[in-house]
């Protein structure tokens, strides 16, 4: 059986903590305690679950060979049995298969000046970045937004920061968080960065690519916007074991290869984690996902299989 994955690591839970309402921090160690493989701000993990499920959770802290990874994990009130497992059934000690960290939302640590955003659970990766920002001496900013106190994670640890962190109430404010002004207000070299829920990336995009470019522009999303490729009626071709399977009307590329026996990994099946990122070496990507740039996607070099499908009647993928 063919295989994507790098080797995954088998952790052990050292502690669940309380982090906000409906948020625990969740700490892995090496049950040999061994130092880890180095994180860089941004990363996520995929934790496999005893229940059969993988789910991407955002790593709180950055460096170099850490002793533990901590993730934030939020109970969703539409879970499908990833955070409600890990708030009602994962226990301290518990050994889980735990992938190599990725990075789809980089960190640029020489940008002359960054703001970082956050909205509710968001703050993962966000509060990774300041930490990493604020230890390299560089010149950042912080809005974090969240329906009520009982909300906030990180709040003693935050306020330490002094007044280039913005703690946003929705309740007490009556308001959400005003997005053009923070944008309006931020030097223009600046490097904007924000993770949070579908409506506040939106008016984030809206706000920040009016005033700088693109590039200058980053962000990390829950949720795909586009809906998934389904429409089938093409080919891929697979380089390394040889086969050649057609992708039928209402499948993905990745339902595809798991029924026939090549081992990608998976885990939120929309787009947004990077997980089943696969090589391409021939053919025309219809990308679905929420992680390449455009240049990225102009460039078909690489495709997620759970989402994207194909605008070329064949894909050559290099599996």
């Amino acid at each position: 059986m063919s295989s994507t994955h790098k080797e995954h690591l088998q952790l052990r839970v050292q502690s669940i903590r309380y982090a906000a309402k409906d948020t625990y921090l969740v700490e892995l160690t090496q049950p040999q305690g061994q130092t880890l493989p180095s994180v860089t701000p941004g990363s996520h993990i995929d934790l496999h679950l005893p229940n059969g499920i993988t789910r991407s959770y955002s790593l709180v802290q950055s460096g170099d060979n850490p002793e533990s990874y901590v993730v934030g994990v939020k109970l969703d009130a539409k879970s499908r049995g990833g955070s409600r497992y890990v708030h009602e059934q994962l226990r301290v000690g518990s050994v889980l298969p735990v992938s190599q960290p990725r990075n789809h939302f980089p960190l640029v640590e020489d940008a002359p000046h960054s703001v970082l955003i956050a909205g509710g659970i968001g703050i993962t990766p966000i509060w990774c970045m300041a930490q990493r920002l604020q230890a390299i001496g560089a010149s950042w900013e912080i809005w974090y937004s969240v329906r009520s106190r009982a909300d906030m994670a990180f709040i003693p640890q935050l306020q330490a920061l002094g007044d280039r962190v913005h703690l946003h109430f929705d309740d007490e404010a009556g308001s959400p968080m005003n997005l053009p002004a923070i944008a309006a207000a931020a030097p223009a070299n600046a490097h904007f960065y924000c993770c949070g829920p579908a409506p506040m990336l939106d008016a984030y995009e809206a706000a920040a690519s009016a005033r700088v470019p693109a590039e200058q522009v980053h962000l990390e999303r829950f949720a795909s916007k586009q809906v998934a490729a389904v429409d089938g009626g093409f080919v891929i071709s697979l380089a390394r074991s040889g086969k050649e399977l057609t992708v039928p009307q209402g499948a993905s590329v990745l339902k595809v290869l798991l029924e026939n026996g090549i081992n990608v990994d998976s885990s939120c099946q929309e787009g947004i984690c990077g997980c089943c990122e696969v090589v391409v070496l021939d053919g025309e990507v219809d990308h679905r996902d929420a992680i390449l740039t455009d240049s990225e996607k102009a460039a078909n070099k690489t495709m997620m299989v759970c989402c994207s499908g194909a605008k070329s009647s064949r894909l050559v993928l290099d599996l």
